[in-house]
């Protein structure tokens, strides 16, 4: 396994090792992907494989415009007024797939279901203009475990087991895309993100959120205990308890890692895994406690995953 940077020439040997059916990671605005070329049943099987991922979990289909949805998925009024207003961007949508779909139905873990998202960043759009295909890519870190949002935690977690790693940074948003269920009347937001109901509301309406009728796994992200470090996790801490390390919000006393002293909550949600990811390899600490997080906007889904780390602990 190799780590390149993400230059011209980086992308074209990434761009090479999909094709030929291997798997990379990537740098998006969210968190790193695992990708492979989503149309190839070995290559996507090899994400299930190497994420230790259960196969009824299903995946994101990366694309590298708008239109080459119409190819996958069976899109309406509402995804085209969804797109105009967020992609690209942090925003993946579940749409019936097309019986003809060339995507390997792995990725759709056996649902008559395709999740789609074009990220908004230049390392992935250009993997993706070169390699011509859709990807499937989930996050590239062990199933269950803290999602990665640099090179340095995919090379941690999965480094001697991926054809190749593009160094793009740090991701500049830090938390996984808002996935939004539009195969009801009413559509349903399965995972929060970044892009909450109220800006969902103003382009298309009500939504709800939560599973509804569906299973905990028609979404990546769903599953109970998710983004979980090794050591526990402690919520609406106000002090570390013995042995405890202490995840702040808004310059909280005795904070051991502060996510923004100045209460940002965008600066919170990029900072979010890269901390839980630090103190979680000290080896100084028994436990991890966090402050309270405001539920509003962003902080909803920081919420989320904090809940899901802790696995309601």
């Amino acid at each position: 396994m190799t780590i390149r940077p993400a230059n011209d020439a980086g992308i074209a040997a990434a761009a090479n090792l999909l094709r030929d059916g291997g798997v990379v990671a990537f740098p998006t605005e969210t968190v790193y992907g695992l990708g492979a070329d989503a149309t190839q049943d070995d290559a996507v099987s090899k994400i299930f494989t190497i994420k230790g991922r259960p196969t009824h979990n299903p995946l994101i289909v990366h694309v590298e415009r708008p239109d080459w949805v119409a190819g996958l998925a069976l899109p309406d009024g509402r995804f085209d007024a969804l797109i105009r207003a967020f992609w690209p961007g942090p925003l993946t949508l579940i749409l019936q797939r097309r019986r003809d779909s060339p995507v390997s139905s792995a990725v759709s873990a056996g649902k008559d279901t395709i999740a789609v998202r074009q990220p908004d960043h230049d390392v992935a759009s250009a993997l993706l203009k070169q390699v011509k295909r859709p990807l499937a890519a989930p996050s590239a870190n062990p199933s269950g475990h803290v999602s990665p949002t640099t090179a340095a935690h995919v090379h941690a977690d999965l480094g001697p087991r991926l054809d190749l790693i593009l160094d793009g940074g740090a991701c500049r948003t830090g938390i996984e895309s808002t996935v939004l269920d539009l195969t009801h009347e009413i559509p349903r937001i399965l995972r929060p993100g970044s892009i909450d109901a109220a800006a969902i509301t103003e382009i298309i309406g009500p939504v709800t959120t939560g599973t509804g009728q569906g299973t905990p796994t028609s979404s990546p992200g769903q599953l109970d205990k998710h983004y979980a470090p090794s050591l526990p996790v402690r919520l609406n801490a106000d002090r570390p308890d013995e042995g405890e390390a202490l995840i702040g919000f808004g310059n909280t006393p005795l904070s051991t890692y502060d996510l923004s002293p100045s209460g940002d909550l965008a600066e919170a949600a990029a900072n979010l895994f890269a901390a839980l990811r630090n103190l979680d390899n000290s080896a100084q600490y028994s436990g991890i406690a966090v402050a309270p997080i405001p539920a509003e906007g962003i902080g909803r889904a920081i919420n989320d995953r904090l809940s899901r780390a802790s696995n309601g602990r």
